[in-house]
């Protein structure tokens, strides 16, 4: 008697709602993906990739699924038809004449692929291989933001690596980088749950709190700190109108800049008694200061903000994926002249920053967001993205060289993908002592990020300059620094 084959349903479970909220932020002008490029020593060949993708990436279940959105809700499904040959491919680059025109090659090449949406019937992402690439090799990684925030996929792709060039069955690599934020990181999401629901009143009603005066007051005495930081945050004002604002197209531009000594970065905060963190955006609005005013733009007393992720877990638990970060508003004051006081101003706004609940907020929007209406849904993230012209990302890596198949890795960074209307994307890596700067734009708004992404370099040699060289050159504006370091603008 014949036996009928039995075809097993695939796995099946259901999307958190800050992941789902990610999933359909999906636009044609901003693809939800963020997108990796990691440079090597020596070449490195397509059987070896693969080798560790199936190994070390694809031991994370997560990456067997393809996202699966209905009407009623978001599911990870698992692919039964799953080929790892569709999602580790190979490629070569045009015209190898020189490092200069080589290095504008794979540019434009990761431009085309940070445009182009991954495949929705198939898990949302890919890895590239360039097989040769200056005296080495190169690997882009396209993984959609629906699977995790960028601090667990900079943990995945520590998993994929090796402290030394023969893998080793276990590393306490990720153990040494991975430092917990402790308490102060569960007490934040601790209170998750009590602005999930705030949010979801504001986003329930339609943003109607915008024409009724009377609904403001009802969730600022409902919430009490939690609807006040709500309130605060959906009445920041529009971004100014600047070239960096606009229409956006369908393709995207990257650049990236020579590395930072990281020592140097730490140099310049102590002497002026600030993070790292702030050295480096200080150094950002000075670029993209540069870059407009040679443009003709008009700056006087105009100040941009940037969403800067900040993450809402402890370090340890990144493995888990999944998105665990809120968005909090960073003041760029490009209409500052004196690259010491842009800082200075820099430095002010992150600590006041850090003291709010603003990041909470934004996650327990994010969450209602994932389970509102579209319509609803559209009118947030459009609300949202006008308060903003940069999305700016800084996550620290290892400080130690690493190995990937073997390979050494020389230099690593990733874009990150912008939401609504923002056209502008700047990302900061730190990795073995060096400090790596990528910006990705719409060609529309910024069809040139070289332009902006050179002036990294030089706008840093000012800081540098003026921080060790006393109080008395503090003063000094943006042209006199120039002149004395020798910097290009």
């Amino acid at each position: 008697m014949a036996t009928s084959k039995v075809t097993r349903k695939p796995r099946k479970e259901p999307m958190s709602r800050v992941d789902t909220a990610w999933l359909r932020m999906e636009r044609p002008t901003n693809p939800m993906m963020i997108t990796g490029v990691l440079m090597f020593d020596e070449p490195m060949t397509i059987e070896r990739l693969r080798d560790v993708v199936r190994k070390r990436f694809l031991a994370y279940p997560r990456f067997r699924q393809k996202a699966v959105d209905t009407p009623a809700g978001a599911s990870w499904v698992e692919d039964g038809n799953f080929d790892l040959d569709l999602h580790v491919r190979i490629t070569a680059l045009p015209g190898r004449s020189d490092k200069k025109s080589e290095k504008k090659a794979f540019e434009r090449f990761v431009s085309q692929l940070a445009s182009s949406p991954l495949d929705k019937s198939k898990p949302l992402w890919q890895f590239h291989l360039i097989e040769k690439y200056g005296a080495g090799s190169a690997v882009v990684a396209r993984i959609h933001h629906c699977y995790a925030d960028g601090m667990a996929l900079v943990q995945v792709m520590l998993s994929m690596t090796d402290t030394t060039r023969k893998p080793v069955k276990s590393s306490n690599l990720r153990d040494a980088w991975l430092k917990s934020d402790g308490a102060n990181v569960e007490r934040r999401v601790g209170a998750i749950d009590r602005y999930m629901k705030i949010g979801g009143k504001v986003l329930g009603k339609g943003m109607d709190m915008y024409r009724d005066p009377t609904l403001a007051t009802v969730l600022a005495r409902e919430g009490g700190e939690i609807g006040r930081e709500l309130l605060a945050a959906l009445a920041l004002s529009d971004d100014p109108p600047t070239l960096l604002r606009g229409a956006l197209g369908v393709s995207k531009r990257v650049a990236w800049a020579e590395p930072l000594d990281l020592d140097e970065v730490k140099a310049v905060g102590r002497a002026c008694d600030c993070t790292v963190n702030d050295v480096l955006m200080a150094a950002a609005a000075g670029a993209l200061r540069g870059y407009m005013l040679e443009r003709g733009e008009n700056l006087e007393g105009v100040t941009l903000r940037a969403t800067v992720p900040v993450n809402l877990r402890p370090l340890e638990h990144a493995k888990k994926l999944g998105n665990h970060f809120g968005l909090v508003f960073l003041e760029l004051p490009v209409g500052e002249d004196n690259p010491i006081r842009r800082v200075e101003r820099v430095a002010k706004c992150m600590s006041d920053l850090k003291n709010s609940r603003q990041a909470i907020v934004s996650f327990g929007l994010l969450a209602a967001l994932g389970m509102a209406p579209a319509a609803v849904q559209g009118i947030a993230l459009d609300l949202f993205s006008r308060k903003a012209t940069v999305v700016a990302t800084n996550v620290p890596g290892p400080q130690q060289p690493l190995y990937m198949g073997g390979c050494g890795m020389r230099e690593m960074m990733f874009w990150v993908p912008q939401t609504g209307s923002v056209g502008i994307g700047l990302s900061i890596l730190s990795y073995n002592n060096r400090v790596h700067f990528g910006l990705i734009s719409d060609a529309r708004l910024v069809p040139d990020p070289d332009a902006v992404i050179q002036r990294f370099g030089p706008e840093f040699e000012k800081l540098l300059y003026l921080s060790l060289m006393g109080d008395w050159d503090h003063s000094l504006d943006s042209e006199a620094a120039t002149a004395l370091t020798g910097s290009r603008t």
